[in-house]
């Protein structure tokens, strides 16, 4: 992520540059009394702060910046993601076939096929319209509750916490899952019970939505580098470690982590089709037992943000100084947010007293931008894989020669896995070398349009299937339709859906990586989680379309279940870059500092080393 200077910037090897805060720097615990400034100056005039070198005007223009290096807890961390993530998709890539398609004829009551099958693997026979209402139900809970759990922790109970919260629901949640899927509970007919409507769908919901809002602001946490600073690196060259590049290559570290456990999804769409659903969900089941103990080991090395209480509240106060002076009528105009800055007040003849100053005003107008720009999401969210389960659906009536007809979903995550590191390591160091910059809002917009010319290739590989399918325009349900043993799909070849799915799942490194770092550089410190929250809640608002949009994902309304969300997102992509684009001129903020840098047992060195021993003349002057 670029910041507003004009040199090209570099993303250099986690290895190349020193900690600008070494573990060593993290135990020693700031002596009371002492300034929380701690700013000096060298011998050569340049300004320190912590001890760190900080860059002159001229330096700035002139230096390479770089990503410094990050304690191990940040990529432990990313571990964990992996594993919960692992998990989840490797459930959730077999939940609509599971619920769409009947148990197959040729099936041994698993939900499996016989070897060769072109039958699909299934188990509820349900339907695309309840496929569809059920699993983006399921993602409108998981991505809409954060929005509380994000609150709570900042409020009260802290991230790592919720985590451990979370973890441990979900952990029973995959137990009943399995339970749903066993034989005797399929054949009896009642497997919905259990996977819908009772323990399992309700507690995954929950537990994935306690973790994930507060795991990637956690990792942020750990980031020692506050401030930009100039050290030498190994070449003996003076070099910027910058706090946005930092966060960044830590972040895409976190989405190919994601991703690589999405590919989790692979090996259960084939244990699905061969061995059966109670295989297919015991295989992430098991993988999620790593959690508990990872956990347990990171517990006392990370830094931990304690809960500080919202700043929710004075956001609402900002907004009511605001309006209570006319901000209604310059809403979106310069100088909206200058009403709400207590220094404006007071100067006005205001005797208010005012628990936050001019900046938390400004990290206020920071936190809305962010939330405008995730505004745009869920749009290209539906692009990205085709509204509710109609993907699912078109590749029901294509020709997959044997294979899994969800099997090349996965190349979602193996497209990632594979592209992220070619971008952190040769295109954008190319991009910048040449002095091209690229800022935050030009990733995103560029990811926007990458995901819109995705979802026209849905569009026309659904024309195609249903001009070539043996029942026309039936296509899905054609196995239903024609006499058994006869041909029901279409001639159009399975490989062709992979085009779409790889050019919409690069899409995803430059809006979702992107966001991250947003969603924490711009809220205030006491607001991150509830702000990374709305980041995901945006998952839930495309949910939400899917669930409202659900009877119509059926023959023959599948063309248009891709091309209606195509032609908005190319018109959302063109407003979004002409509404954010001063953005990437601005400067990346963190919002904490060293004196957050601390671990629970730097605390509870500081709580001893505060309880210092009375001397003899204090015990005597007690005991009179």
């Amino acid at each position: 992520m670029d910041t507003g200077t004009t040199i090209p910037t570099l993303v250099a090897p986690v290895s190349a540059v020193r900690a600008s805060v070494e573990e060593k720097a993290l135990d020693e615990k700031v002596k009371p009394g002492v300034s929380g400034s701690e700013r000096g100056a060298t011998e050569d005039g340049h300004e320190t702060f912590h001890g760190l070198v900080l860059p002159t005007e001229e330096e700035k223009s002139t230096l390479r910046r770089v990503a410094g290096k990050l304690p191990s807890t940040c990529y432990y961390l990313c571990a964990v993601e992996f594993a919960e993530r692992a998990s989840y998709f490797g459930c959730n890539q077999v939940y609509k076939n599971f619920i769409r398609a009947p148990l197959p004829p040729d099936g041994n009551g698993t939900g499996a096929t016989a070897p060769g099958s072109e039958y699909t693997a299934g188990a509820l026979g349900q339907g695309s319209v309840v496929a569809t209402a059920m699993t983006e139900a399921f993602k409108f809970l998981a991505y809409a509750l954060p929005i509380y759990f994000g609150w709570l922790a900042d409020t009260k109970y802290g991230r790592f916490k919720m985590i451990c919260w979370g973890v441990a629901i979900c952990g029973v949640a995959h137990v009943i899952m399995i339970i749903s899927a066993l034989p005797p509970v399929l054949l009896s007919g009642h497997a919905i019970g259990p996977f819908a409507l009772s323990l399992w769908y309700n507690m995954l919901s929950i537990g994935a939505a306690q973790f994930k809002p507060n795991i990637s602001p956690t990792i942020i946490d750990q980031c020692p580098h506050k401030v930009a600073h100039v050290v030498t690196d190994k070449d003996g060259n003076k070099v910027i470690v910058d706090p946005e590049e930092s966060v960044n290559s830590v972040m895409l570290w976190f989405y190919l982590l994601i991703n690589i456990g999405s590919c989790f999804g692979i090996a259960t769409t084939y244990l699905a089709k061969i061995v059966g659903y109670w295989a297919a969900y015991l295989i992430p089941t098991i993988l999620y037992l790593m959690l508990p103990p990872l956990l347990w080991y990171l517990n006392p090395r990370l830094v931990k943000q304690p809960p500080g209480g919202s700043d929710l509240g004075n956001v609402f106060k900002v907004l009511g100084d605001i309006f209570a002076h006319g901000g209604l009528k310059r809403i979106g105009r310069k100088g909206f947010w200058e009403a709400g800055k207590p220094s404006v007040r007071r100067a006005a003849g205001s005797t208010k007293v005012y628990e936050y100053d001019d900046e938390f005003v400004n990290d206020v107008r920071r936190t809305f931008q962010a939330c405008g720009i995730f505004l745009f999401s869920p749009i290209w969210q539906i692009n990205d894989g085709g509204l509710g389960a109609a993907a699912n659906a078109l590749t029901a009536g294509m020709d997959t020669n044997g294979l899994p007809n969800d099997l090349l979903d996965n190349l979602n995550a193996v497209s990632i896995v594979l592209v992220v590191p070619i971008m952190n390591h040769i295109i954008y160091p190319f991009l910048r070398r040449r002095g091209i910059k690229w800022g935050p809002i030009s990733r995103m917009t560029f990811g926007y349009a990458l995901g819109t010319v995705g979802s026209i290739g849905y569009s026309v590989l659904q024309y195609y299937v249903y001009k070539t399918s043996p029942c026309g325009w039936n296509a899905t349900t054609c196995a239903e339709i024609v006499p058994e043993g006869a041909v029901s799909v279409s001639s159009v070849s399975y490989a062709w859906y992979a085009i779409p799915v790889v050019i919409t799942a690069i899409s995803e490194i430059f809006v979702m990586v992107t966001a991250y770092g947003i969603a924490y550089s711009r809220a205030p410190k006491n607001m991150k989680g509830l702000v990374a929250s709305i980041n995901l809640a945006m998952t839930a608002v495309s949910a939400a379309i899917g669930l409202a949009t659900a009877p119509a994902i059926r023959d023959p309304y599948l063309i248009w279940a891709f091309a209606g969300p195509t032609i908005v997102g190319a018109s959302l992509t063109i407003i979004f870059w002409f509404t954010f684009k001063h953005i990437d001129k601005e400067e990346f903020i963190l919002n904490t500092d060293f004196s957050d840098m601390k671990r629970d047992s730097d605390r509870e060195s500081d709580e001893e080393r505060t309880a210092q021993p009375k001397t003899i003349d204090e015990k005597s002057q007690t005991a009179n």
